[in-house]
């Protein structure tokens, strides 16, 4: 081969290598529905010239099912909501944070920030992102007075107008209505074997009000918009889905208050994307970016330097006013100790005929 010839092949081996390394990386999510929405997604791809595919769970035993089913490699970044972030972490599931690395850290609510959940032997493995409740959502049209307990759930004129999330949240609250939170309310965490049974029963008794038991929150805002349903419990992305559709939706905490989420982002310890997937936790963390999360999904955000960017009446309605004293009427979902237990009384449920 002539010098020219060899010169030639360099260049072209050097093109071909410079070619490789501006491949556009991508970033795998499983995450809750509402947090890849491409009105925040879409400048952290431009800005990083990457993409970002995400998946979608319904539930977080879905999402821990998926992680130990050898799924784990397939995903760089998670949202455990604070049932089963412990249990990821024990498992080895997440990467530990280097929390130097993220600056908008420190602007994070310090109740958040502060939780045990996602933290062991000295280091922490997640960062809160978002939060709220698991509220009574309603057809306003079909109530004269804004229902104030979950009682109502179970009233025979609702027969097939009900529904509930196919998810262990259904057996928290009905150990609520059974009064098995006093005086403790995490206890619905850590129910007996005759608490459970007698949990099973009362949500047996429900079942003839029961249309479906919803799995996503596409499904439950159709049931409401196609007037299948009442009443059921929801998310506030749903009520913030038919607020836009002009549906008539109601959103209340009953008076035995509500069990709720403190939803979290996790780097997986299998990710072969950790730098861009850092990048996009601190990016997901800034105010600006919790702004937009919370016009698409409703939750109350982490940071809360994201309410400058808020109106006084979208500060009321995501309870930023006074977080402190809503987030007294919410039991965040702790670690669930008999988890298969739990899971194993709601199956029962299910199948019950």
């Amino acid at each position: 081969m002539n010098r020219r010839a060899i010169v030639l092949a360099i260049m072209a081996i050097a093109m071909l290598c410079g070619a490789c390394t501006k491949k556009e990386a991508t970033l795998s999510l499983l995450v809750w529905e509402g947090y890849a929405d491409p009105s925040f997604v879409r400048p952290f791809e431009e800005a990083q010239h990457c993409k970002i595919v995400a998946s979608y769970m319904g539930s977080s035993d879905e999402l821990v099912a998926k992680l130990r089913g050898g799924s784990a490699s397939n995903y760089d970044v998670i949202s455990p909501s604070s049932d089963v972030a412990t249990s990821i972490v024990r498992a080895g599931l997440a990467a530990p944070l280097e929390l130097s690395r993220f600056p908008s850290y420190s602007q994070l609510s310090s109740k958040l920030r502060n939780s045990p959940l996602v933290k062991s032997n000295g280091q922490t493995y997640g960062v809160p992102f978002v939060w709220g409740p698991n509220p009574l959502l309603y057809d306003t049209t079909s109530f004269t007075q804004p229902p104030n307990s979950w009682s109502i759930l179970w009233d025979p004129k609702y027969k097939g107008k009900i529904s509930l999330w196919d998810e262990l949240s259904s057996v928290y609250m009905t150990a609520q209505v059974l009064g098995y939170d006093k005086p403790d309310p995490y206890q619905i965490y850590n129910l007996t074997d005759d608490q459970l049974e007698a949990v099973k029963k009362k949500l047996i008794e429900l079942k003839p009000n029961i249309r479906k038991y919803w799995t996503s929150g596409g499904e439950l805002t159709n049931l409401f918009q196609n007037h299948e349903i009442t009443a059921a419990m929801g998310w506030p992305l749903m009520t913030n889905q038919l607020r836009k559709l002009n549906f008539p939706i109601g959103e209340a905490i009953p008076k035995e208050n509500t069990t709720g989420w403190i939803d979290h982002l996790m780097i997986t310890a299998a990710s072969q994307q950790k730098e861009l997937a850092a990048q996009f936790l601190e990016y997901m963390m800034e105010a600006k970016t919790q702004k937009l999360v919370t016009n698409v999904t409703g939750y109350s955000p982490a940071n809360p330097q994201s309410t400058t960017l808020m109106s006084d009446t979208e500060k009321k309605n995501l309870h930023m006013d006074d977080p402190d004293a809503y987030m007294q009427r919410i039991y965040f979902w702790q670690d669930v100790p008999r988890r298969p237990k739990y899971n194993e009384i709601w199956n029962e449920v299910k199948a019950a005929q």
